[in-house]
């Protein structure tokens, strides 16, 4: 699955470097781009797709690389703990956390990118080694310094990286320690409570996402 979700992040930057001509610089003329770029009152007039869309798209080349790059590294090993459905889960409902993030406390920003999902799978990895007991402070010093990074340039998506992180983070905290929690030893109710936390966390996400929406054509 990390491999498929990189060649379909390329293939769509390819649509929208075709559509701008422009393969290295900005691709925001691209139809493409003006059309699935997360704008919340234009998620607000209707155009919810846009919640997952913008997930896929990317400003430039540089920004494609970036992510794609980190989610080859960190996206192999969280694939390989969770198994391709349940990662897919994470790294969707994190892209959905960071889109819920934007539509409350950006809501006058073009935001785009899988950076939120990326996050996202940072908190999975670093929830991963934790339940491994394996020592999790290297994850956690590369998000602080994305996060100190995120805060220091313009142009960067710190809300919508914030809300992936803590989505992805919630929802492999659900899969791997919830079961565990509760006591939970039979393994088709293990699966089952791990599926229902990642379901609680996307359908908050979209609560929040339908909320904001609301409140931005009152």
């Amino acid at each position: 699955m990390t491999y498929a979700l990189i060649a379909i992040n390329v293939v769509i930057y390819a649509i929208t470097a075709a559509q701008a001509n422009s393969l290295v610089g900005d691709q925001r003329r691209s139809v493409l781009f003006i059309d699935w770029v997360l704008f919340p009152p234009a998620v607000a007039s209707g155009e919810w797709w846009r919640v997952l869309g913008s997930g896929f798209l990317h400003f430039g080349l540089l920004h494609l690389v970036i992510n794609m790059f980190a989610l080859y590294i960190v996206g192999r090993d969280v694939e390989l703990v969770l198994g391709p459905l349940r990662y897919i889960a994470v790294y969707l409902v994190s892209l959905l956390g960071g889109s819920a993030a934007v539509m409350v406390l950006a809501q006058n920003a073009a935001t785009a990118g899988a950076s939120g999902a990326v996050y996202g799978l940072f908190g999975a990895i670093t929830v991963i080694l934790i339940r491994l007991r394996r020592n999790p402070n290297a994850m956690l010093i590369t998000i602080g310094i994305n996060v100190f990074i995120s805060l220091s340039l313009p142009g960067i998506s710190l809300w919508g990286h914030l809300g992936g992180l803590a989505a992805g983070t919630l929802a492999t905290v659900g899969i791997l320690f919830l079961p565990g929690w509760l006591r939970v030893e039979s393994p088709a109710t293990v699966r089952l409570l791990g599926w229902g936390a990642v379901a609680t966390i996307a359908i908050a996400a979209l609560w929040i996402v339908v909320v904001s929406a609301i409140t931005l054509t009152v």
